[in-house]
């Protein structure tokens, strides 16, 4: 079976977070025995960031700066956790310390007003879910 990052660099949907999950050295942590649940933005997610350039420019600078790895991080749970799991009012804590919230409205999840796109795609060491929305980290 498949990791969780295996399955997230095999989505094409998913190729800019696998790009960035690869410029924060984070491919062994999440190739690592887990279990882990990432909450992946979709590519087109990366593009409603503002400016427009903000996720290139943390790669750019994901040597020099941890901004990327925090911000990947917020979006990677300790623990599997299937759609079903999810609570509207929940709290999750991300492996980075920071706090998500969700909301569950109509059957749908949200996280921090990001949607479950693609659910509970399991690998051997946790669970992957697509998101429409990039979560930013509250400074």
């Amino acid at each position: 079976m498949s990791t969780i990052l295996q399955l997230a660099q095999a989505d094409k949907s998913l190729r800019i977070l696998a790009e960035g999950l690869k410029a924060a050295n984070l491919e062994e942590t999440l190739n690592g025995i887990g279990p882990f649940t990432i909450l992946a933005p979709v590519n087109l997610a990366f593009g409603k960031l503002m400016p427009p350039d903000t996720f290139d420019n943390m790669m750019k600078q994901s040597g020099t700066s941890p901004k990327l790895s925090e911000l990947l991080t917020y979006h990677v749970i300790k623990g599997k956790k299937l759609h079903r799991d999810f609570r509207d009012g929940q709290k999750l804590q991300t492996v980075n310390g920071k706090e998500l919230s969700v909301s569950v409205r109509d059957g749908e999840v949200w996280i921090n007003g990001s949607k479950i796109l693609a659910k509970d795609r399991q690998g051997s060491n946790g669970v992957v879910h697509s998101i429409d929305t990039v979560n930013l980290p509250l400074a």
